[in-house]
């Protein structure tokens, strides 16, 4: 749909599973793109996530498309904890059934850790009030400034059917060592960053050490160098193959100057006269085996590094002070509450959890099927019906075949590489805290970078019996992926085939027995570019070329919808 230059469809199609195509086309931790089929034939995946910002900053007004709620309520009261990414995914699968959903916020605003945690270069508040208004102005009772302090009192007398947690993981985690509250100049980074977003914190000292290489570290390093700072490191206690930082994250540190230290053990806060003045690192040195694993490291000297602010970044926990343990909520070791990881519920009948507050600190998009998943169990407890029945994926197949030699998808194979996302000059970006660094695609490049996708949704659809086995198929094939051959166990099958299948997690795809001489066409799926060339060959229609839409159930697919949201759906409300 990008690619036709249908952005409003493709916004729309996107927010059927991920609610915040805006907001994750920036900032989404990418976990399409390693599974990428281009990633099979060279470096570098598509662009999936910078694509699907393309459609949502170029879509018209969509606002007549989103779902509604009925004029007529089921009844039902839903208590949302967090105005997180959690608990809006919630709101959006049920408003529409007609559940009347309060939120919960303790902050002043929306958006939980994606509005105080990311910074505003990298997440303008624009695109997230737009896409959280989209939900909450459906009909959710919002209550902001509105700190629940108590799980038990809620339950008692808030008078609602079912309880969801989304409170995120809100507590940074604190590095103990010598020196550490003796002095102001050492913060934790969620906390840091989120009065920064508020505008409580305003500068920080020239030189800065960030403690930590994932994610947040690298907002709290960019945030620095734009209030004050002009010397900042990450110090790292592993190599950079053990970062927990994705790839372009660090890329856009370093391209701002931020220097990444590695193997940097940190051991004690240095304090003088009441001051901060540096810090002292154990420099290791680390043995990594053959299965890539690394050792303890051994610590070669002591190094002592300046500076005049310590920013803690290396990790978050829970935190439930407020939800009393005698309530029959069971907790674990961690402190963390026990959830059921397919329905999303505790051991309190009616109480879910989701996000980071379910399972600890993982990424937007995550917390957000969390959300889709809750919703589902939220609405068949108060159907009255049991959680654990639920509707399974599908998957639909339909050819794609237009003519003897046309097809309805862009089967071309374009060796491009990948577009390279422009930004604002380093002069600018530096000038106020909410220039958005990154530009987005132009039109040029879009057109280039979806000619990347090879796909994915297209499957190679073969009927062993329609083969007559006169090896076009295996002629025009341009990268050896189809053999036919006599029928064996798996590992001899891979050594008789036109290409090596090396990559032995990809299943081969072996069909019945041809009619005629019983041998099997063996397909390497690793190796396929879905250029449809096989099935344009085959004289005989054996090859086919099949779209694939998975069928993901939600709330609203669910038995048991209410009688009075069946009614005003039957009356087109």
């Amino acid at each position: 749909m990008i690619a036709q230059g249908q952005f409003s469809d493709a916004y729309m199609l996107n927010r059927q599973s991920n609610i915040f195509p805006g907001i994750l086309g920036r900032v989404c931790d990418r976990p399409c793109e390693p599974a990428c089929r281009r990633g099979r034939v060279e470096e570098k995946p598509v662009a999936i996530c910078r694509l699907k910002r393309v459609a949502a900053d170029h879509r018209d007004d969509i606002a007549d498309r989103l779902p509604r709620a009925p004029e007529i309520t089921n009844g039902k009261k839903i208590a949302l904890i967090g105005a997180g990414c959690a608990s809006l995914s919630v709101a959006n699968d049920l408003i529409p059934l007609g559940y009347e959903v309060t939120i919960f916020e303790a902050l002043a605003t929306t958006g939980g850790l994606m509005r105080t945690n990311i910074p505003q270069f990298r997440l303008p508040p624009k695109v997230l009030d737009e896409e959280i208004g989209y939900i909450v102005d459906m009909g959710a009772d919002l209550k902001l400034n509105h700190r629940i302090d108590s799980m038990k009192a809620l339950l008692d007398d808030g008078g609602f059917n079912a309880v969801f947690v989304g409170t995120g993981a809100p507590r940074g985690k604190e590095l103990e060592l010598p020196g550490r509250y003796d002095t102001e100049n050492v913060h934790i980074g969620i906390d840091w960053l989120e009065s920064v977003a508020f505008e409580h914190v305003k500068a920080i000292g020239e030189k800065v050490l960030i403690i930590g290489v994932g994610n947040t570290a690298m907002d709290c390093c960019r945030t620095s160098l734009r209030i004050g700072a002009a010397n900042v490191k990450v110090m790292a206690r592993k190599p950079r193959g053990f970062f927990k930082a994705s790839a372009w994250e660090l890329e856009d540190a370093e391209e701002e100057n931020v220097e990444i230290v590695v193997n940097h053990s940190p051991k004690e806060f240095v304090i003088e006269n009441g001051k901060l003045v540096g810090m002292k690192f154990d420099q290791m040195e680390y043995k990594i085996d053959e299965h890539g694993g690394i050792d303890r490291g051994t610590v070669m000297r002591e190094v002592t590094i300046p500076c005049d602010d310590v920013i803690l970044a290396i990790g978050q926990d829970n935190a439930f002070p407020w939800v009393e343990r005698d309530i029959g909520i069971e907790f674990n070791d961690w402190d963390c509450p026990i959830v059921d990881e397919t329905t999303m519920m505790c051991s309190r009948d009616g109480v879910f959890f989701g996000g980071d507050s379910a399972f600890g600190p993982k990424n937007i998009i995550w917390a957000v099927a969390h959300g889709h998943e809750a919703a589902i169990s939220i609405h068949k407890y108060c159907s009255g019906e049991k959680i654990t029945d639920r509707l399974p994926r599908g998957v639909t197949l339909s050819s794609q075949k237009m003519g003897i030699h046309e097809w309805s998808f862009s089967n071309n194979y374009d060796s491009s590489e990948r577009r390279l996302m422009p930004h604002v000059d380093l002069k600018e970006r530096f000038k106020k805290l909410n220039i958005e660094v990154e530009l987005g695609f132009s039109v040029e490049q879009t057109i280039k970078e979806v000619e990347r996708c090879l796909n994915c949704d297209i499957q190679t659809e073969f009927v062993a019996d329609l083969c007559i086995e006169c090896d076009a198929c295996i002629d025009v094939c341009p990268v050896n992926c189809l053999t036919i051959t006599s029928n064996g166990n798996e590992d001899d099958l891979r050594t008789r085939l036109s290409a090596p299948a090396e990559n032995e997690e990809q299943a081969l795809y072996v069909s019945a027995a041809l009619p005629q001489t019983g041998r099997v066409m063996v397909k390497d799926e690793d190796l396929c570019v879905h250029c449809s060339l096989c099935a344009e060959r085959c004289p005989t229609g054996a090859w086919d070329m099949q779209k694939s839409e998975i069928l993901i159930p939600y709330a609203s697919d669910q038995v048991g919808c209410p009688t009075v949201v069946r009614r005003a759906r039957a009356a087109g409300e």
